[in-house]
C-alpha cells in the first residue's frame, strides 16, 4: 500500500467512527460533553485526509493525521478512566459538581422535547461487550494514529 492509501485509509476509519457517533446519537443515545471532545479530533483527521486526496501525502499530514487520531484515543482513555472513577473528570459533566446549586430556576424547567439530555461523562454506560462508546472509541484510535504513523515511514 502506498502512504496515500494507508492515510485514507485512517481517514476513512475516523469518518466511519464519527457517522457511528452521530448515528448513535440519532438512535437516542445522548452524548455527554467528553463524547463531544473525542468527534473533534476525528473531524480534523478526516480534513488531513481530504488535503492527503487533493495534495497527495506527505510527511506534515501523515504527522497531522496521526496526531489527531492520537488526541481523539488520548481523551477517550481520560474518559473511560472517568468512567471507572480511576480518576475525576470535569466538574461541569461529573457527579463530583457542584450539583444544582448553581442552576438558575429556568435551567431546572422542563425544556419541552427540545431540551437537551443531561448525560454525566462519569456514568458508567456499556455499549457492547461490556465496553462504553468512549472505549471503543480510545481502541481504534490507537489504531487508526498507528496507520497514519506507517503511512508516515512508508517511502
Amino acid at each position: 500500500m502506498t502512504q496515500k492509501q494507508i492515510a485514507l485509509l485512517a481517514a476513512f476509519g475516523s469518518a466511519a467512527l464519527l457517522l457511528g457517533a452521530f448515528m448513535s446519537q440519532a438512535l437516542g443515545w445522548a452524548p455527554c460533553k467528553m463524547c463531544l471532545w473525542q468527534r473533534w479530533p476525528h473531524a480534523a483527521a478526516v480534513a488531513v485526509g481530504g488535503a492527503v486526496l487533493l495534495f497527495g501525502a506527505n510527511r506534515l499530514l501523515l504527522a497531522l493525521g496521526s496526531l489527531s487520531a492520537f488526541a481523539t484515543a488520548a481523551i477517550g482513555v481520560y474518559h473511560s478512566g472517568v468512567e471507572l472513577k480511576l480518576w475525576q473528570g470535569p466538574t461541569s459533566c461529573t457527579s463530583s459538581g457542584a450539583g444544582l446549586g448553581g442552576l438558575s430556576g429556568s435551567s431546572l424547567l422542563p425544556g419541552g422535547s427540545e431540551a437537551p439530555a443531561l448525560v454525566l461523562c462519569d456514568t458508567l454506560t456499556p455499549f457492547f461487550l461490556g465496553l462504553t462508546m468512549a472505549n471503543y472509541n480510545a481502541i481504534f484510535s490507537v489504531g487508526l494514529g498507528l496507520l497514519w504513523a506507517w503511512a508516515a515511514t512508508r517511502n
